[in-house]
């Protein structure tokens, strides 16, 4: 049995898809039963960017699209856009190091729906770019109806972003995420009513935002910031504050250089006064 203590990785690209295939060995050892699974979603392929296409096409096909044709659009995608396989693997390094609950690379790529689902909008945003509106449309539905995370493929989104949990989550058109920023279930990146344009939160880089956080319209949150949870937030947040309540205000500064990377979300009581 493989030890439950998370150990350093290197972030190599090479390395990150070596490791992932011992620690399929690993777990078909330990999880017989999970044998057929594991080969099927990693051991069968020959790169991290096959396995990704292969669980994209297996999660979102339907009777209304086949495991094939997705299988293909995926396919397609990381063999024009090596960029993408370079944001999976920063993002798969993400969920390693910030999340206490994941101990090894397999569990994003074959467990985690916010992994996956954050995939999933890097495809739609792939078609998007591509003028394949519809396609991307479709995408968008498919993973808010298999994973419960609504993001607009025309949004764009960084690279190291981890999403925990992933209930609930609602990203808008004209909303950007920065690098390595870390976001918690039921967050709100969203308009304050129905006007056109650009209305949507643009988010700094290493912003920490907590669960059930609600970003609202064209604001900016600078970059190594908290949100604390629960709070809704309409006004910009200067950089490395952290903002909590309803409306959020600022208490006090981040607490540390990285708030995306500690994930510390506890307030001093004297902040909440």
């Amino acid at each position: 049995m493989h030890s439950a203590t998370k150990e350093p990785l290197s972030a190599d690209r090479d390395a990150i898809w070596s490791q992932l295939r011992h620690e399929a060995r690993m777990a078909v050892s330990d999880e017989p039963l999970l044998g057929s699974l594991i080969h099927a979603g990693l051991l069968h392929h020959q790169s991290l960017e096959a396995a990704l296409a292969y669980r994209f096409s297996l999660k979102l096909a339907s009777g209304e699209m086949s495991e094939q044709i997705l299988r293909e659009i995926a396919d397609a995608a990381y063999a024009s856009a090596p960029e993408l396989g370079d944001a999976a693997r920063a993002d798969l390094m993400a969920v390693y190091d910030r999340d206490p609950a994941t101990h090894r690379l397999l569990q994003p790529v074959l467990f985690f729906k916010g992994f996956q689902a954050l995939q999933a909008y890097r495809m739609a945003h792939w078609l998007w770019q591509q003028g394949r509106r519809d396609m991307a449309y479709f995408v968008q539905m498919r993973c808010s109806e298999c994973f419960g995370v609504d993001i607009h493929p025309a949004a764009r989104i960084g690279t190291g972003v981890m999403i925990d949990h992933a209930h609930s989550i609602v990203i808008g058109e004209t909303a950007c995420v920065g690098n390595d920023v870390s976001m918690l279930h039921s967050v709100t990146l969203g308009g304050t009513g129905k006007e056109d344009g650009d209305r949507h939160p643009k988010i700094g880089d290493g912003v920490l935002i907590g669960a059930g956080a609600k970003v609202l319209g064209n604001i900016r949150v600078g970059r190594h910031s908290r949100i604390a949870a629960g709070s809704v937030v309409l006004h910009e947040v200067p950089p490395c504050k952290t903002v909590a309540g309803v409306p959020a205000r600022v208490i006090g500064d981040a607490g540390c250089p990285e708030p995306s990377h500690s994930m510390n979300q506890l307030l001093r009581a004297e902040d909440c006064s």
